[in-house]
């Protein structure tokens, strides 16, 4: 694999407020073999648009990036309750990555009202495109319909033995039926049917509140110092 490094500059954390980020851009010179993409996954990799990143902060190590083992996966007794109250509702369906308006308007809603959004200004279709749509690797996208209207989406990527969501948004109208969690739940099912081994949910941060839920998926393996440890949840008897 080879890369050319596009951006490389020290900036302001987006997940903790008065940490300073550095975060290098590389493109990949051609498009990502299958078991390349599932090496920069297990290095801790991540792809934004045609590009790969990975955190190398000068004094902070709290993003620790997470994968679950599918086969092993084993839903919380609260989780499982998100899947029987939607199961009878929510339609699921993959396809090629779209940018259309009403996912242009839904994303931006969601970052807007669930508190997510860094600048004021929304996301353009542009910066859709080249953010979600634009790929170097596999790409697919998993729709969530209620009553054949759209209320959720999720971009992930694909290896060979991997799947990465890159980013999940949906319609907060619908906060009430915890559609992230049965995102998550829903998508490692289709892994499942794959015969995918590790379904990675991007970067853990203890202190972030937006990225911390991810721990609540038993078991999990988090890249701590450069090493994937595992961790499963300690009380089964909790929901």
């Amino acid at each position: 694999m080879q890369f050319r490094v596009v951006w490389d500059q020290l900036e302001d954390c987006p997940y903790l407020p008065g940490q300073v980020a550095r975060l290098p851009l590389r493109m990949p010179i051609a498009k990502l073999l299958p078991d390349e993409f599932d090496r920069l996954l297990e290095d801790g990799e991540r792809r934004s648009g045609r590009m790969v990143y990975r955190t190398h902060c000068p004094a902070c190590s709290a993003c620790e990036p997470i994968r679950l083992p599918v086969a092993r996966f084993e839903p919380t007794p609260s989780q499982r309750r998100v899947l029987k109250r939607n199961a009878d509702r929510i339609t699921v369906e993959v396809g090629e990555p779209l940018l259309t308006w009403d996912r242009l308007i839904l994303y931006n809603r969601h970052k807007q009202e669930r508190g997510l959004a860094i600048r004021d200004e929304p996301l353009t279709a542009q910066g859709y495109r080249t953010w979600l749509i634009d790929t170097c690797t596999e790409t697919r996208e998993v729709r969530y319909l209620v009553e054949g209207r759209l209320v959720g989406v999720s971009i992930l990527d694909f290896g060979k033995r991997s799947a990465s969501s890159v980013y999940h948004y949906f319609d907060p109208d619908h906060s009430g039926r915890s559609i992230g969690v049965y995102s998550v739940l829903k998508e490692i099912e289709l892994c499942r049917q794959a015969g995918v081994q590790w379904y990675y949910l991007g970067y853990y941060v203890r202190a972030c509140g937006k990225l911390s839920y991810k721990a609540s998926y038993w078991p999990h393996q988090r890249r701590v110092d450069g090493d994937w440890t595992e961790f499963t949840r300690p009380d089964r008897s909790r929901a």
